[in-house]
């Protein structure tokens, strides 16, 4: 895209159910059609060739269970200025969409997912790194709902689930990249003040390339 200059990218982590999908779709709508947002749950590797019985067996905490080369080269093509075909990830099928949805490249753009600081070629793209910290008690509470509330999953299967998996991912991979980021955000989506500052960063450095 001839004149187009290098967006400001937002990297939002933070363990599963932190707040940080709440922060990154808030702070997209605060700032309109200048945002692209590109959520990591999307990039979940296609297991439509396995039976739905293994599906269930996987460990989708680990960073095998993401098709990060995919989301890397997604989120470069949208810095280059061009628009992709972001898969679509279906929760309850335990595998990908047929479906994709257009992403358009936008001035801003927000990388946002627990490993979005895990991979040292995704931190480097990012002008400002966030991780949202909540209580683990807390995120284990919010996950029971949302994954029996929208995802159709059973309370002993969430309970199974975050013992034998969540927890001990997020222990291994997801909480050491809190050391990268710039600013840690308490409570997530629940934090008006953060939302406040992190879209005043953006605008900011919108107004500086001329696109606010």
């Amino acid at each position: 895209m001839s004149g187009f200059a290098k967006p400001f990218v937002i990297g939002i982590a933070g363990g599963s159910a932190s707040g940080k999908t709440t922060l990154a779709r808030a702070l997209a709508q605060a700032l309109g059609k200048r945002v692209a947002l590109l959520p990591m749950d999307h990039y979940y590797r296609d297991l439509s060739h396995l039976p739905f019985s293994e599906r269930l067996r996987m460990n989708y905490d680990h960073p095998e269970a993401f098709d990060l080369g995919l989301y890397l080269t997604h989120a470069r093509t949208l810095l280059a200025g061009q628009a992709v075909e972001m898969p679509l990830y279906d929760f309850k099928a335990y595998t990908r969409s047929p479906a994709t949805e257009r992403v358009l490249p936008a001035p801003v753009v927000v990388l946002e997912g627990i490993l979005a600081l895990y991979p040292e070629e995704l931190r480097d793209l990012m002008d400002l790194k966030v991780f949202v910290d909540a209580d683990a008690d807390e995120r284990f509470i919010r996950r029971l709902k949302r994954d029996v509330l929208e995802r159709g999953r059973s309370l002993e299967g969430v309970v199974a689930q975050y013992l034998e998996q969540v927890k001990p991912m997020h222990l291994h991979f997801v909480e050491p990249t809190k050391r990268y980021a710039d600013v840690i955000v308490p409570r997530g989506g629940q934090n008006p003040v953060a939302l406040e500052m992190l879209a005043a960063k953006a605008l900011a450095r919108l107004a500086r390339m001329g696109a606010a």
